[in-house]
Parts: C-alpha cells; sequence; structure tokens
C-alpha cells in the first residue's frame, strides 16, 4: 500500500508535497516544490510492498533505465531516493521534470486533432522511441495517458510530446520476455504479439504508436470495449482505417499496424516519415508564409488587416508550420547565394557521378539542387532527365535530414511506398542521398544514388558517399569564394 502523501509533507527533507496528479495500480504521481533548487517537480511514489519482489524488480528497472536517457521527447529523471522517517513505511519515490500541460488522452477527448498538429507529436514520439530502441529499451506501454503535451507558456507554440512512464519498459536482452504471468501494458493499446503474450521487440512499440495515431486522427480508439474483448480483437481483424484519411497517412499507418512485427517499420523510419509529412504541410500552408512568423510582411510593412485576421485565426500548427515555411526560404536564399541552378553542364560534377555510379555498382548517381517547386540536376549519370517537380523527388525529403536518408528498399518503405517513382514505370527501389550541407547550415541538394533493385548499404557506403557529397559541396564554396573575391577587387 502506498504511504500517505498529504499536501504539506516533506519528502527527504528537499520535496514538499502540494497535491496528487496522477494515479495508477502501483504509484501515484504528486506536484512537489524542490525547496534546495526552488522550482517545482514531479514526484512519483511507489507503492509500498517489501514481500513483492518483482515489484520492487520494477521499481529498480525503472530508475536504471531513466537514469541512463536523455532526450528531449522523454520525461527527464532528475532524483530518485527513498524515505524512511516512518518506519512503518518505506517511500520509495522518483523526481521527474513536471511538464505543464495536458496529457494526449485529455486533448483527444475534446475531439479529433488535424493531421498536421497530429504530425508534430507522432514526431516527436518516433523520435524518442528511436533513441530507446538504439539503447535496448522497449516501452511496452505506449498510450495517450502516457504522452504528455508540454506547454512552455512562451511565443512558440509548436505542439511537443514527452513519452512518460517507464514502468513495465523492458531491458532486451536481460534474459526476461513478457508472457501470460507478466502484465504489461494497457488492453486497448496492445500489439499483437503482447495480446497473445508473445515475446515484444521494438516493432510492439511501433503498433502502439500506430494505434495513438490513428485516435488522435479519428478521435475515438480502434479497439473500443472491455479489456479482453479488446487485447483479442486485434488478433481476430486489423484496425480500421476511414477513407477520409489522407493517403501518405493510410499508407503509413497500415504499414504500422501491420499484424507481423516484421513488415513493420522501425521507429525511425516513422519520424522521418512524420518529419516530412510537417515539411509538406508547411509548403501547402505557404499562404500563411514568413509574416506569420514575424508578425510583419517580408517586406518590413505594417501586415493588411486579412493578414493580421489569418494571424490570429492560426492554430499551434499553422504556426509551427509557418516556421517551417520560413526556414524554407532561407534555405533558398541559400540556394541562390550559389548561383548554381540552371548553369550549364559541368565537366567536373559529371566525372564525379560517374565515379559514384562505379563506385557503388548503381546505374543512377545524381547532384540534384532542390528549388521551390523542382528538383534540377546539377550532373547526371544514368538517366537524360535533368529535372523533376519537387513533390515525388526523393531528394525534398533528403534535405530535411542533417545526415544520409537510406531507402534500401522502396517498396516496402512506408516512407516511400506511395512515391510514383516506385509505385510508377521508373521502378525505384533503393535510395541513398546526403545532403550539400553549406557552411552556415542550409541543404541545398543531395548527392544521391538510385537502383531499381533492393540493396544494403552499409555504413562504411555511407561514410563514402558523404566524401562524395564533401567533394561537391567544396567546389561550389571555392567558385563562391572566388566570385566574391573577384566583386571586391572590382
Amino acid at each position: 500500500m502506498a504511504a500517505s502523501m498529504e499536501p504539506g509533507y516533506l519528502l527527504s527533507g528537499r520535496y514538499r508535497i502540494e497535491a496528487l496528479i496522477g494515479r495508477g495500480s502501483q504509484s501515484g504521481v504528486y506536484r512537489a516544490f524542490d525547496e534546495l533548487l526552488q522550482r517545482h517537480v514531479a514526484v512519483k511514489l511507489f507503492r509500498d510492498d517489501p514481500g513483492n519482489v518483482d515489484h520492487t524488480r520494477r521499481q529498480g528497472e525503472e530508475v536504471r533505465i531513466l537514469a541512463g536517457m536523455g532526450h528531449h521527447a522523454l520525461v527527464t529523471l532528475l532524483d530518485a531516493g527513498a524515505d524512511l522517517s516512518d518506519p512503518r513505511h518505506r517511500r520509495t519515490y522518483l523526481v521527474m521534470e513536471l511538464v505543464r500541460g495536458p496529457d494526449l488522452r485529455e486533448r483527444t477527448a475534446q475531439g479529433p486533432l488535424s493531421a498536421a498538429h497530429l504530425a508534430l507529436i507522432g514526431h516527436d514520439l518516433a523520435d524518442g522511441l528511436a533513441y530507446i530502441h538504439h539503447h535496448g529499451i522497449v516501452h511496452r506501454d505506449v498510450k495517450p495517458a502516457n504522452i504528455l503535451l508540454v506547454d512552455y507558456n512562451n511565443d512558440d507554440r509548436r505542439p511537443r510530446a514527452k513519452l512518460s512512464d517507464f514502468g513495465v519498459a523492458m531491458i532486451l536482452g536481460d534474459g526476461r520476455q513478457s508472457g501470460p504471468a507478466e502484465s504489461s501494458g494497457t488492453p486497448q493499446y496492445l500489439s499483437p504479439e503482447q495480446a497473445a503474450s508473445d515475446p515484444v521487440g521494438p516493432a510492439s512499440d511501433v503498433y502502439s504508436l500506430g494505434l495513438v495515431l490513428l485516435e488522435g486522427l479519428t478521435g475515438k480508439p480502434a479497439y473500443p470495449g472491455a479489456p479482453i474483448a479488446s487485447a483479442m480483437a486485434r488478433l481476430l481483424r486489423d484496425p480500421h482505417i476511414p477513407e477520409g484519411v489522407a493517403p501518405k497517412w493510410a499508407d503509413l499507418l497500415t504499414s504500422m499496424l501491420s499484424r507481423e512485427p516484421s513488415a513493420r517499420p522501425g521507429a525511425r523510419e516513422v519520424s522521418l516519415a512524420l518529419r516530412q509529412e510537417v515539411i509538406s504541410a508547411a509548403g501547402r500552408r505557404r499562404s500563411i508564409g514568413t509574416p506569420a512568423a514575424s508578425g510583419t510582411p517580408a517586406s518590413g510593412t505594417p501586415a493588411s488587416g486579412s493578414s493580421a485576421e489569418a494571424l490570429s485565426a492560426a492554430t499551434p500548427s499553422d504556426i509551427a508550420a509557418a516556421k517551417e515555411a520560413a526556414n524554407e526560404e532561407a534555405r533558398m536564399r541559400a540556394v541562390e547565394r550559389y548561383r548554381i541552378l540552371d548553369t550549364p553542364p559541368d565537366g567536373t560534377f559529371d566525372r564525379i557521378v560517374g565515379l559514384a555510379a562505379r563506385m557503388f555498382s548503381v546505374p543512377v548517381a545524381i547532384v540534384s539542387v532542390v528549388d521551390h517547386d523542382r528538383i534540377w540536376f546539377k550532373a547526371h549519370h544514368g538517366t537524360e532527365v535533368g529535372e523533376i517537380g519537387r513533390d515525388p523527388g526523393l531528394c525534398a525529403s533528403a534535405i530535411l535530414q542533417n545526415d544520409a536518408w537510406v531507402v534500401p528498399d522502396a517498396v516496402t518503405d512506408p516512407r516511400t511506398l506511395a512515391n510514383p517513382l516506385v509505385a510508377g514505370e521508373f521502378g525505384l527501389q533503393f535510395y541513398a542521398g546526403v545532403p550539400l550541407r553549406t557552411p552556415d547550415g542550409y541543404n541545398l541538394g543531395t548527392f544521391c544514388i538510385l537502383d531499381r533493385e533492393p540493396r544494403e548499404f552499409t555504413a562504411e557506403d555511407v561514410r563514402a558517399l558523404e566524401d562524395l557529397a564533401a567533394v561537391v559541396m567544396n567546389d561550389l564554396e571555392l567558385r563562391l569564394q572566388s566570385r566574391s573575391a573577384m566583386a571586391a577587387g572590382r
């Protein structure tokens, strides 16, 4: 039984309890004030059950997991301890950052979220899951009540999300598996393997996140009902994705909600796919533009009445999309600075793409520059095409990354399976692109290679492609400096 934690109680001589803010079967969460560092915190007090070895193990494991994690999409552990001031009750607790804002369950109860809003939240969560999966952790209880929406009380209205409650998380490779005797997860958000008491891995969290995102779009859970009926339903049928859901969302959710764990994308792939959707939404909302981010038109003149009205009516996702659009405008100014668009063929770059095709044994290699509405090829080997539209171009997605963007099998990858270059006559199955990044941090385009067959791409291959991209970028930088020196000498 949990020890009493009345308001005003001073835990371990440091944390002044203010109010209970949440309770589960194994713990309670309190808002408290850290009298040493003069800040508000959240205190998670575990149920006092010294004879329960499994419960004690889980407490220690949660501390172990949180202590080793540090990511913007995860709740931060600040302290852990045991208050022994009352000999009748051992108060074992964690101290975590206090996240100000509702959880996703509370927000979803108000109705469906916009796709743009949900893409931002989903990107954070998938990014956090990719981080813990990389460190060998499976959360096992991804659900709206464990997703906290951060309110920073400032002008940044971009919705941000943090994943909380690692009480049933599992460390891979520790010799344990969830099974009939060990409860994990919440019935409405279990993966099929959890419902069947089969071993679970990172793909289980991806499935649960898919259910959370689907509920966010529709406003209702995919598998409602009593716990046992809800858990068993996913073993009998796939969740229904309404026809009104946008095709890209439907493709992503279908892959995440596959009953076969090996068919689901990894959390990192989901994060990239949602990031791509965020940028696409920014482009579709270009009418809001830079004025929404600054409060004035780009010319510096006062905002018109219609612009001011549009700004006042903007949602948080509109504001976030406007900022993405502003970043794109800054990137385009960098493209213009290098004066590379629509320049004649260049023997230096032609030789480099030819070298890349031979090095990697691929039919197509390209140096691309991403323009407002097109992807222009400065150099291309294996194709006579000189440019394509920006929407179907994978290079437009690759420039959103700071690192290499690799798609080993585009036909099964949720980021690309609906792309016309993949589904259409071209038959693209493999893509690897490295951004052409300027010294001040803007991605002009990519150095990319393509194949019509799926293939593996090793870390050594990535480094070689990055080296080729660096050669191209170094040449562009030298040309820019030469023009600047000539202009200064006039």
